[in-house]
């Protein structure tokens, strides 16, 4: 007997996560099998498919989108490299190439280091390593080629000085390599020569590192052999170089005659650039954003902040699976009407039973308002958890960590198939270095309606992320309550202008990473008599950088503490994008306690549990949360684990900023022993530290307000928004959030605590 697998055969992404009024978003699509498909708009209400939920609602919006398209297959150029346009003065008869690097994976195949040679091999050089791991420079001439190795493979992740000098009037050829440390039984050192006929002609050939250029399709470039590792100040001269000379003046500055180009990737560390720093001025461009600020060959320990010392952070790790833009040509575009409501859409793809959604959001008008109330989407956690392959690449791992079997949906097979389509801030590379980059410029299978992550519940059955935050939309729009909905993105972009323009903010179910613009923004909201509901939890956790100068990447260093799939490199804590000290945000003062009167507690993945009422909920100034329940026990049902209070859950705790005004309106119960805290919750390791016994691993149901005149109702679980549409609505979760929503949207200022 033969099943066959489910496989998602139309994907696709849009250049914008956001767009207002007048603006126009385009929507690209690659289609395997299909050589049709049908394309339209709709707005996104629910896609909650637990038996428990709402089902799928969504609403066609009748646009210029409507109609039939080709359907075609869209490659994607993956792996992370560098190019220097053809230029004169790299040419020359006799030269001298090298660069200090770090390999990862030096036995995985044929690694370009640096390359200057025709797509078909005809003509030029190229100096990689080579099947084995040995270093090994190419020479290709009018006479044929002539390829010399040092037949010593490299060690991983060791510095080593490498290089090849051309004599091309003697033809004759020399490569070397030459580690920064030996060890007893494991010297690398290694020198060749060999002669070669001919003279080789590099006349307007490109200069590349990491990869071997090979063509353009469109906005794609492409690239084969790509690098995995770190490469550090490649330098190129004229003239016939000892290995011995060339190492001894790698470093010694560039006032040299002979030097062509002097590579420092240490400039411009937010941008896609690479400076040559020689008087030539051979600049690159740098593809697929490897991973920068990296520790170089000449890193001394003494100092873990590359701005402190940049000339020791010149390298640049790379990858053969790191994605940015995928580059496709536009299938078609959407200019948002004027009179198109706020709210989250989807560009619909189907043909037959295969489909695809691409998720964006429609905002108010620029600068504007059309509702007191604002959904602020976490599109920043979306970015991080995209592609995520955890229970494809977690093995067992997986299923003990969740408790449960995970469910392979057709998004996870062909994400295990394909890792062109990139990787989630959860994972690591093929050379097992964590992912620090995350790019919304590519299609993003685990950011639709419908689409659970594997391992959230049995067989990946709760709803997660995107699909987690979809019952706020569906409550709101059920109630008839007004809204407008922006992304974290927007609010990195305008910080307290955004908000300001509302009188109250929600999140979604797991706000967890945030910049320090998003992050200040919500602190002076909340400071100025912002209402803030926070309805989710482990939010405000990690701290993330928006690059600058290439909108749509996200920067993540998963630093000393903290929940981490993988752990920066001591001395790599400092991101990339801003110069800022990446990691956990309440390792750096800010912890979320101060801000929305609860922190992260604990996390498990198998159920979730209920809260139950404290004294304090009877107190006058929650009077209002309450009316109209008097049930002790707060969300026991749900479509999260059946339960309001679970899976990643927050408490309440005055020694870590809670402040003092903060009611504790109810405490979860009953979260299984599959409970843990994360490692900045334990100082010391016992057998007690787990769900069914740890007093201090708990959701709390809280609110306080603030010297602003506002409040902030935290419901410390991400759980919460699957309990709100049981029973058609009808339910005290539902009913505490409208209850809260009507006070928070009066514009009666909260008053101080007695």
């Amino acid at each position: 007997m033969t099943a066959e697998l489910p496989r998602k055969r139309i994907i696709g992404y849009a250049d914008e996560l956001s767009v207002a009024p007048g603006e126009t978003i385009h929507f690209m699509a690659s289609c395997e099998d299909i050589t049709a498909y049908d394309a339209s708009i709709v707005r996104l209400i629910s896609a909650d498919l637990h038996p428990d939920g709402r089902g799928w609602i969504e609403e066609h919006v009748p646009s210029a989108v409507d109609n039939s398209y080709p359907g075609r297959v869209q490659a994607i150029a993956a792996g992370s490299w560098a190019l220097v346009p053809a230029m004169p003065c790299l040419c020359a008869e006799s030269f001298t190439v090298a660069a200090w690097i770090w390999p990862t994976t030096p036995g995985k195949g044929h690694q370009i280091i640096a390359r200057r040679m025709a797509p078909d091999g005809s003509r030029g050089w190229s100096l990689a390593l080579d099947a084995n791991g040995a270093l090994a420079m190419t020479v290709a001439t009018d006479k044929g080629s002539v390829t010399v190795s040092t037949g010593t493979p490299l060690l991983e992740r060791v510095w080593c000085h490498v290089g090849a000098s051309v004599d091309g009037d003697a033809g004759h050829v020399t490569v070397w390599q030459r580690p920064r440390k030996i060890w007893p039984w494991h010297d690398t050192h290694g020198e060749a020569s060999a002669s070669f006929e001919g003279h080789i002609e590099a006349g307007g050939l490109t200069l590349s590192f990491a990869g071997a250029h090979e063509r353009e399709e469109g906005r794609r470039t492409f690239a084969s052999g790509h690098y995995n590792g770190k490469i550090d100040a490649p330098r190129l001269w004229r003239g016939v170089s000892s290995p011995g000379d060339a190492e001894a003046k790698h470093d010694a500055g560039r006032s040299d005659l002979a030097l062509i180009a002097a590579w420092d990737f240490a400039d411009a560390m937010t941008s896609d650039v690479i400076v040559d720093s020689s008087a030539n001025m051979a600049h690159g461009i740098l593809f697929n954003v490897p991973t920068r600020a990296m520790k170089g060959h000449n890193w001394t320990g003494d100092v873990l902040d590359w701005m402190a010392a940049p000339e020791q952070y010149g390298a640049i790790h790379f990858h053969d699976d790191d994605v940015h833009d995928c580059g496709w040509d536009v299938d078609f575009e959407l200019t948002v009407p004027d009179d198109m409501p706020s709210g989250i859409y989807a560009a619909k793809l189907g043909s037959g039973d295969d489909q695809d959604h691409i998720p964006f959001v429609v905002l108010p008008p620029r600068g504007q308002a059309t509702a007191d109330v604002l959904f602020l989407m976490p599109s920043a956690s979306y970015m991080a958890y995209a592609n995520e392959h955890s229970s494809s690449h977690g093995g067992g791992f997986m299923q003990s960590f969740s408790n449960g079997l995970s469910g392979m949906s057709a998004q996870d097979l062909l994400l295990n198939e394909r890792a062109d389509l990139g990787y989630s801030l959860y994972d690591v590379h093929s050379d097992g270095s964590g992912v620090a980059y995350s790019s919304r410029l590519r299609p993003i299978l685990n950011m639709r309606p419908g689409v659970t992550n594997s391992w959230v519940g049995p067989a990946g059955t709760f709803p997660w992320q995107f699909n987690a935050d979809l019952p706020l939309v569906d409550f709101l729009t059920h109630e008839g309550i007004a809204f407008d909905v922006a992304t974290d993105e927007d609010l990195d972009n305008e910080g307290l202008g955004l908000l300001s323009r509302y009188r109250v903010v929600l999140t979604g179910s797991h706000p967890e990473y945030y910049s320090k613009a998003m992050l200040d923004g919500l602190q002076a909201f909340i400071d100025r008599g912002g209402r803030l509901m926070y309805l989710g939890g482990n939010g405000f956790y990690w701290r993330v950088a928006y690059n600058p100068d290439m909108p749509g990447v996200m920067e993540l260093r998963r630093g000393e503490d903290g929940i981490r799939d993988w752990v920066a490199e001591g001395g790599e804590y400092y991101q990339s994008f801003d110069g800022a000290y990446g990691g956990m945000w309440e390792r750096q003062g800010r912890p979320i306690h101060a801000l929305a009167g609860v922190g992260m507690a604990g996390q498990g993945f198998d159920s979730s549990t209920y809260y139950r009422r404290t004294e304090a909920s009877r107190d006058p100034r929650a009077a209002f949360i309450f009316e109209g329940i008097d049930d002790e026990i707060i969300g026991d049902f749900g479509t999260v684990g059946g339960g309001a209070a679970g899976i990643e859950v927050d408490r309440c705790d005055h020694g870590k900023g809670s402040p003092p005004n903060t009611l504790v309106l109810a405490s979860s119960e009953g979260l299984s022993d599959t409970y843990y805290p994360g490692p900045e919750e334990i100082d010391n390791a016992s057998p007690l530290i787990d769900g069914s016994h740890n007093p201090n691993l708990r959701a709390d149901l809280t609110f306080m307000e603030t010297n602003g005149g506002g409040a902030v109702f935290s419901t410390g679980s991400i759980a919460w928004m699957g309990s709100l549409t049981c029973n058609g609505f009808d339910n005290n979760v539902a009913q505490i959030m409208r209850n809260v929503l009507k006070r928070f949207r009066d514009a009666e200022t909260f008053g101080g605590s007695d």
